[in-house]
C-alpha cells in the first residue's frame, strides 16, 4: 500500500490554499475515477484534499434563466432535477447513460468532468503510454483500438474522452466556474478540454490549484429540442463508440434556424461539430441535410486501422438523433 495523506478542506477557500503548497496533492470528490487509479497504480498523490463536503450540492437558476450547478451535485440527483429535466434534456439523458446506477449515485458534477481521458493501456501500468508517462509512446497505435479516436489525434495520443455529461455540456455552451487563490474565474467549456498535441499527460487547461466550484449552462434558445443518443457495446456501464449530443430550432417556414451539435467517443476532448452546424443552418430539416452535415463534420475522420467503422457509425448516429428531433420525438 502507498501511504498518503489526508486533509477534509472546510472550504472552498482552504482547498485551494492547502494545495497550491503541494505540487503532489490532488483534490477528492467522489473519488470514482481517483480511487480506481490510484489502486491500479496509474498515479500515486501524497495529500488528498477532500472537498466532498463543500456546500457546492445545489442546482439553481440563474438571473437570465439559465442553471447554475454545484460541483458537488451528484450525476443521479443532477439527471432527475426538474429544471434539467424540463429545459436540458439532453443532459438529463447523457448523465443516465454513463456508468452505473451505483456510481451516478456517487459521481459529481466536477469529478465527472475531470475523469482522465484514457484507454486500456492508459491503465495498464505494464505498457508504455505517452498520458502516464510523456515520451514513452502510445501503445494504442498498432494494437487494440476499437474505442479509440477518429478526429484530433496525433501519433503522442489516440484515446478517447469518457464523460456523457460534459458531451452534452459542450453542446449546450456551458462554462465552468473556477476557484484560485486569486478568486473566482469562468472557462468556457470549449477551451477548458485539451486536444492531445505533443502533451497528452494534461486533459484540460487547469493550472495545480484551480478548484472547479460550478458549471453554468445558459438559457435555451426559444422553441429548441435536444436529445442524446450514445451508441455503445452493451446496454450499459460502457463507454461509448459514438455519443451525439444535439439542438435544433427550427423557424416558422420548418427550416433550421440554430443547431448545435457534439460527439462523444471520437476524440481526446467532447467534440464540437463546427462544421455540422454551418451545413445546417438555413437548411430544411431532412436526411439530406442530416447527411450532408454528418459528412462535412465527418470528412476530417482520420480512423485507425481497426476502427474504421466509427466513421460510418458516427454519420448514422448524428442522421438517426436529428431525425429524432425533426419529428418532434424529443422536446
Amino acid at each position: 500500500m502507498i501511504p498518503f495523506e489526508y486533509h477534509r478542506a472546510s472550504s472552498a477557500q482552504d482547498a485551494v490554499a492547502v494545495l497550491a503548497e503541494r505540487p503532489d496533492a490532488v483534490f477528492l470528490g467522489g473519488g470514482t475515477n481517483l480511487v480506481d487509479h490510484m489502486k491500479l497504480g496509474v498515479v500515486a498523490p501524497r495529500l488528498l484534499v477532500d472537498v466532498s463536503r463543500l456546500p457546492l450540492t445545489d442546482v439553481t437558476e440563474t438571473s437570465d434563466g439559465g442553471l447554475r450547478i454545484g460541483a458537488e451535485v451528484r450525476n443521479s440527483d443532477l439527471a432527475a432535477d426538474p429544471l434539467v429535466r424540463a429545459r436540458y434534456p439532453a443532459l438529463s439523458r447523457a448523465l443516465l447513460a454513463g456508468a452505473s446506477g451505483q456510481l451516478r449515485n456517487l459521481a459529481t458534477t466536477a469529478g465527472n468532468l475531470l475523469q482522465r481521458t484514457r484507454c486500456v493501456y492508459f491503465q495498464d501500468v505494464s505498457t508504455p503510454c505517452n498520458k502516464r508517462e510523456p515520451g514513452s509512446g502510445c501503445s494504442a497505435i498498432g494494437g487494440y483500438v476499437r474505442y479509440h479516436a477518429i478526429l484530433g489525434a496525433t501519433p503522442h495520443c489516440v484515446a478517447t474522452h469518457p464523460s456523457d455529461m460534459a458531451v452534452a455540456l459542450s453542446m449546450l455552451d456551458a462554462r465552468v466556474v473556477l476557484q484560485d487563490l486569486g478568486g473566482e474565474r469562468r472557462i468556457a467549456l470549449a477551451d477548458f478540454y485539451r486536444l492531445p498535441g505533443d502533451r497528452p499527460d494534461r486533459d484540460t487547461a487547469l493550472a495545480h490549484g484551480q478548484l472547479v466550484t460550478a458549471v453554468e449552462i445558459p438559457p435555451p434558445p426559444s422553441g429548441a429540442r435536444s436529445n442524446y443518443r450514445k451508441v455503445r457495446d452493451r446496454a450499459s456501464y460502457a463507454f461509448a463508440l459514438v455519443s451525439v449530443a444535439a439542438e435544433l430550432v427550427r423557424d416558422p417556414g420548418g427550416d433550421i434556424a440554430q443547431a448545435r451539435i457534439a460527439f462523444g467517443g471520437v476524440a481526446h476532448v467532447p467534440w464540437r461539430a463546427k462544421e455540422a452546424e454551418k451545413v445546417l443552418r438555413g437548411s430544411p430539416a431532412t436526411d439530406d441535410s442530416f447527411a450532408r452535415a454528418a459528412h462535412a463534420e465527418l470528412v476530417h475522420a482520420k480512423p485507425l486501422a481497426g476502427n474504421e467503422f466509427k466513421v460510418d457509425l458516427a454519420h448514422r448516429t448524428l442522421v438517426a438523433t436529428l431525425r429524432s428531433l425533426s419529428d418532434g420525438a424529443s422536446r
